[in-house]
């Protein structure tokens, strides 16, 4: 799982080598939004299939991501959404946002978060590439077995 990677076309910027082999092991990427650049999604498209929804600042991937999505994996309904909106009563909103799924993904904040809030799952990777108030970069991953979430784990990116 990876949000807000912020690789804008053209900037030279892109995830360390630990983020590339996760993906390679991976899969799907589940991108909870601000990818920014339709040539940095293309590139993950290489690597493994990819289900993103649409950030704030995707300028130029409007249409072609959804703001919001629901991802079937082997009978596990994940949520995708970028923006959860305030803190305070996230699990609840989201949970009626997405009723039924296993799992919400979400980004925006840059602030890796899991954990349960009002019934809700949730998972925030934080972002790859830009830690802001966070003490480190991070991924996330979610492994899936038979229609449930068997676990999920956020990693530091070691930059």
């Amino acid at each position: 799982m990876l949000a807000d990677t912020h690789v804008r076309d053209g900037s030279g910027r892109d995830l360390p080598a630990a983020v590339w082999a996760a993906i390679d092991a991976c899969d799907l990427v589940l991108h909870a939004g601000d990818v920014t650049g339709g040539e940095f999604l293309a590139r993950l498209e290489d690597r493994a299939p990819v289900k993103a929804v649409l950030g704030n600042n995707d300028l130029g991937l409007a249409g072609v991501l959804p703001e919001r999505r629901i991802v079937e994996i082997g009978g596990t309904r994940i949520a995708m959404v970028h923006d959860a909106g305030p803190r305070q009563g996230r699990g609840a909103r989201l949970g009626r946002w997405f009723p039924g799924c296993d799992l919400v993904v979400f980004g925006h904040s840059h602030e890796p978060v899991i954990g349960f809030e009002a019934g809700t799952r949730l998972c925030n990777p934080g972002s790859a590439l830009e830690r802001r108030r966070q003490p480190g970069t991070t991924y996330g991953l979610v492994e899936v077995d038979g229609g449930r979430v068997i676990r999920t784990v956020i990693h530091p990116t070691d930059l």
